[in-house]
């Protein structure tokens, strides 16, 4: 392109990107303009650029409305978690859980471990590479679904409720084991496991091993139910390890708390598994 753009084909190049909703295009057309007069980049390189740009900016924006949909707590990377502090932690099974295949195979994720030992991190962590990848992913602390869903049985919509959580291709489920299940819970909880069976994927984090989910759910009958679903095609991801909140004070804690909760192994897993930093200072 030889000399300035002719001042009417640049106004009409800026009311037809207004006209197609391109902010970030019109943003640097003038920016873009001068560098094609100077010579440092061609008319289909601007063009490139022009588009490059926005549909950046379009991307970031679903990703941030769809991490606002998804209801995480936080964001979290799989960058920021301390692979270090936890050497009992397999470091490339949890990054080939994040290419998503368990999503496609409608697999359940079960992350167990003390407090502290960055479940929560995780499963957050993987949650936002779902976001990322344009899957539907909807995250709950046990406790709160299950007020949910005691809510929609009262109300008469508990089947409408239960179909708006199982059209996400990602349900998390933090926090299993922690705050006591209010009674008729673990029936509604079931009601939904049983909903998402080898249609979608789930990940569980939970602070007490299978062989406490009887006590956990206070229905020994209804857990085994759960867990006979959720163990069919899962991966199971122990972390044996201190917490990270506490390394710093660790010396002012009793060594009965610092070993944190003693788990019984969990059943042998079915499904199949994965073939394939800086410190985030909350774990969960």
């Amino acid at each position: 392109m030889n000399g300035a753009a002719p001042s009417s084909r640049v106004d009409s190049i800026r009311r037809s990107l207004v006209s197609l909703k391109m902010p970030r295009a019109l943003e640097i057309l003038d920016v873009t303009l001068r560098r094609i007069e100077q010579g440092q980049i061609d008319g289909i390189e601007a063009l490139d650029d022009l588009l490059g740009e926005e549909l950046s900016l379009r991307e970031n924006r679903r990703i941030k409305a769809a991490l606002r949909m998804a209801r995480l707590p936080v964001v979290k990377t799989l960058a920021g978690y301390d692979f270090s502090f936890q050497p009992s932690l397999d470091r490339n099974r949890i990054l080939a859980l994040a290419g998503l295949d368990f999503i496609e195979r409608a697999e359940v994720v079960h992350l167990l471990g003390p407090p502290g030992t960055g479940k929560s991190h995780i499963a957050t962590a993987l949650a936002v590479e779902a976001v990322r990848a344009g899957k539907a992913v909807y995250f709950i602390p046990l406790a709160d679904l299950i007020a949910q869903l005691a809510k929609a049985e009262r109300e008469g919509t508990l089947r409408e409720k239960i179909r708006f959580l199982t059209r996400a291709s990602l349900l998390v489920v933090d926090e299993i084991g922690y705050l006591p299940v209010t009674p008729g819970g673990a029936n509604l909880f079931f009601q939904l496991v049983n909903a998402r069976y080898e249609k979608g994927a789930m990940i569980l984090t939970s602070n007490r091993g299978f062989a406490e989910w009887g006590e956990v759910f206070g229905d020994a009958v209804v857990a085994t139910a759960l867990l006979d679903r959720l163990l069919h095609h899962a991966v199971v991801i122990q972390i044996e390890g201190s917490s990270y909140r506490m390394r710093e004070h660790a010396a002012l804690v009793p060594e009965n708390v610092r070993a944190g909760v003693t788990f019984n192994p969990p059943p042998k897993r079915r499904g199949r598994p994965p073939t394939k930093g800086k410190p985030d200072p909350e774990y969960g």
